[in-house]
C-alpha cells in the first residue's frame, strides 16, 4: 500500500461516519446540545468541516472550499470567514444552527478537494514543512495524521451525541 492510499482511507473513514451521522437527522437533534453545555452535532460537523478545509487548502496551497465556493454566504454564521470554530464560546456553539443536507454538501465538497490533493501525493511530498511555527516544524505527513486524528475525534463524539437520548438529562 502506498503512504497516500493509506491517508485517502483515513480521510474516506471521517466520510462514513459524517455521512452516518447526518442520515435521518431531525434539525433538532443537529442542534442539540449533550448534557445541555455539550457541542452539537450541527458544530461538531461544521468545525470538523472548517478544520479539514482550511488545514489541507493551507498545505496545498488551494483555497478553502469555505469561501471560494460560496459556503460561508450560504452558512451564514456570524463569525468571520476564517473561523474554524477554535476556541468557541457557548453562545458561538448555539450560533451553528444549519440543515444537515448544507453540513453534507460543504463536507462532501471538502472532501472532493482532500482526495484530489492525496491523488497528488507521494513519500517525498510527505516530508515536505508546511508549518515553521513548531518546534520542530510541522511536515505535510505529520499535518495530515493530525487532521485526520483530530476530525475523527469530532466524528466520533458527533456520531455518539446522535446515539443520545433527547431530553433535559442527555
Amino acid at each position: 500500500m502506498k503512504s497516500n492510499e493509506l491517508l485517502l482511507d483515513g480521510f474516506g473513514r471521517i466520510r462514513e461516519i459524517v455521512g452516518a451521522t447526518l442520515d435521518g437527522i431531525d434539525d433538532e437533534a443537529l442542534v442539540r446540545r449533550p448534557s445541555g453545555n455539550g457541542n452539537s452535532i450541527a458544530w461538531l460537523l461544521w468545525h470538523l468541516g472548517r478544520v479539514e478545509d482550511a488545514q489541507v487548502a493551507s498545505a496545498a496551497g488551494l483555497p478553502e472550499v469555505w469561501t471560494s465556493r460560496g459556503f460561508a454566504g450560504r452558512f451564514g454564521l456570524p463569525f468571520p470567514e476564517r473561523d474554524t470554530g477554535y476556541g468557541h464560546s457557548s453562545d458561538k456553539v448555539d450560533a451553528v444552527r444549519v440543515p444537515g443536507g448544507l453540513l453534507l454538501e460543504y463536507y462532501d465538497a471538502v472532501h472532493r478537494q482532500t482526495i484530489e490533493v492525496l491523488k497528488t501525493v507521494d513519500d517525498a511530498n510527505l516530508d515536505r514543512v508546511v508549518d515553521t511555527r513548531w518546534n520542530p516544524p510541522v511536515t505535510l505527513g505529520v499535518r495530515l495524521v493530525s487532521i485526520i486524528a483530530d476530525c475523527l475525534q469530532h466524528a466520533g463524539q458527533a456520531a455518539y451525541a446522535k446515539g443520545l437520548k433527547s431530553g433535559p438529562d442527555a
